[in-house]
């Protein structure tokens, strides 16, 4: 039961990582921030919803240092 649930897993994730591929995530041209690393595990995470609609976006700000 174990090994199903492993493989089910795995093949989860592997649509999520070709979803994020399809959606253009992992190109050099991705500006690095933590709303674009944050979507880009989102996607991943959401696996197969992404071909049913799903579109997963995360907006975040990290706090500047105070001067």
């Amino acid at each position: 039961m174990r090994g199903i649930l492993g493989a089910v897993v795995v093949i989860w994730l592997v649509i999520g990582v070709v979803a994020a591929i399809q959606r253009g995530y992992f190109g050099d041209d991705q500006e690095v921030s933590c709303a674009t690393a944050g979507t880009t595990a989102v996607t991943v995470l959401a696996g197969p919803l992404n071909y049913v609609g799903a579109n997963p976006k995360v907006d975040c700000e990290v706090p500047q240092p105070s001067s």
